[in-house]
């Protein structure tokens, strides 16, 4: 999910730093980024709450400019 890395970025997180926050490991945050794997809502509510935003600003897609 490339919008959680985007928003880390923004936020100024490690990896390591926003994987122990939302209590979640460094390389399971790593392949969720990388969308190997696909976090259970419980996870991404925990994500979410590390990072001060809403589940829905992690699900929804934003359209691109066309």
């Amino acid at each position: 999910m490339k919008i959680i890395k985007n928003i880390r970025k923004k936020k100024g997180f490690t990896q390591k730093a926003l994987a122990l926050k939302a209590g979640i490991s460094r390389s399971y945050l790593c392949e969720i980024e990388q969308g190997y794997k696909q976090p259970s809502l419980a996870t991404l509510s925990k994500i979410a709450m590390a990072l001060g935003v809403s589940e829905a600003t992690l699900l929804i897609k934003k359209k691109e400019a066309v």
